[in-house]
């Protein structure tokens, strides 16, 4: 998985039209989640920052953001991209599973969004990662998960899943997954066809992950299981589900 987003770092923006403006819309829709659900919430750790989006977006809204990544790839764009918009986040090289040996304790809220929760294959990685989160909160501290709906996901095989089609810097790049179930796992191959406008030369990119394709009801029972209060799901805030639980105060 590490090798997964080491490769996609470079690319990573391209998922979406315009990243910028992504960094802003859902740094501005998580801060809202966090001051409605967590008044007093100033202190953030992202536990699977990525590149930095919703890192960024929340130090932009006036949080203040520790953020680690399993993929060292992606947090060498992290850092490229807090310093290309003059944004203050602390970022490191950590796996969520091990979040508390490396952040400690204190925080108000942890983050894990964008579906990165299930590169974990088996309930007892959850299990771990939940803990970790948990350890790294202060009491009355929140949680906050967003994931895919999977129990509304077609299941089957050579499903493609288009992003379409970005143009920047000389270049074309269509963009697709192409998922492959198996029970309750698929295997994901992520598609970046790149071509020079330039001389037209062509790249392809396959870039390959597996993928627990667990329910949020499944993941809210874990939540609980290792301690977590008032669990629920929270839908129409977010561009997925959001699954947020509580430390006990």
């Amino acid at each position: 998985m590490p090798e997964f987003y080491d490769q996609l770092a470079n690319y990573f923006h391209l998922i979406f039209p315009n990243w910028d403006e992504t960094i802003d819309l859902q740094g501005q829709q998580l801060s809202e989640l966090l001051r409605s659900e967590w008044p007093k919430a100033h202190s953030i750790l992202d536990v699977s920052c990525g590149i930095g989006t919703q890192s960024i977006g929340l130090a932009k809204c006036g949080f203040t953001v520790t953020a680690s990544d399993i993929s060292s790839g992606a947090i060498k764009r992290a850092e490229a991209e807090t310093d290309r918009l003059g944004v203050e986040v602390d970022l490191s090289v950590c796996d969520m599973r091990q979040a508390h040996s490396q952040h400690g304790s204190g925080f108000d809220v942890v983050i894990s969004c964008d579906n990165s929760l299930p590169h974990l294959l088996t309930d007892q990685d959850l299990l771990i990662a939940f803990k970790e989160m948990l350890a790294c909160l202060s009491p009355g501290g929140g949680c906050v998960i967003s994931v895919r709906d999977y129990e509304s996901e077609e299941r089957g095989r050579d499903l493609v899943k288009p992003y379409g089609v970005r143009s920047t810097n000389g270049y074309r790049y269509l963009l697709f997954q192409v998922w492959d179930f198996e029970g309750e796992y698929y295997d994901l191959t992520f598609y970046i066809i790149e071509e020079s406008t330039l001389t037209q030369e062509v790249r392809t990119h396959a870039l390959r992950s597996r993928y627990y394709a667990i329910s949020t009801v499944k993941l809210l029972d874990l939540m609980s299981e290792v301690g977590f209060e008032d669990v629920k799901r929270i839908d129409g805030v977010y561009f997925q589900p959001i699954l947020i639980g509580t430390k006990a105060g």
